[in-house]
């Protein structure tokens, strides 16, 4: 199965770059998938997160806003904020998902969807530890 190539970037640097199975990304119309071979799209994101599967591995970002430009061999995303989740240890990870939640909390006062999405990012990061 080819790989999609996928970089997240912000204003303080790269957040993740790497080959990846499939990514899920939070746009304004709602959540949507890329698979390798996807259709040329340009497309706003709005506050939530952003999911990575690289085999059995998943990858989670939150991001406060961005762009995301979606070719069929790669995916580019320039985020205004973002932090990665993830961590060997469950300090670091709770130390993640405590930045995370802030940086929601500072992009949309819609506290349902922060409070979705710090969930579904808790949840996450437990499976992995």
């Amino acid at each position: 199965m080819e790989k999609l190539a996928v970089s997240i970037v912000t204003p303080y640097g790269e957040i993740f770059s790497g080959a990846v199975d499939s990514i899920t990304m939070p746009g304004v119309d709602g959540e949507f998938g890329v698979l390798y071979g996807h259709s040329n799209l340009l497309s706003l994101l709005k506050a939530g997160v952003i999911e990575i599967l690289q085999g059995h591995s998943r990858d989670l970002v939150a991001i406060d806003w961005g762009y995301a430009e979606i070719t069929s061999s790669r995916v580019d995303i320039i985020a205004n904020g973002a932090v990665a989740i993830g961590g060997q240890s469950e300090s670091g990870v709770s130390e993640a998902i405590a930045r995370a939640k802030v940086l929601l909390e500072e992009a949309s006062n819609d506290k349902v969807a922060i409070y979705s999405v710090v969930s579904r990012i808790e949840q996450a990061a437990k499976s992995r530890l």
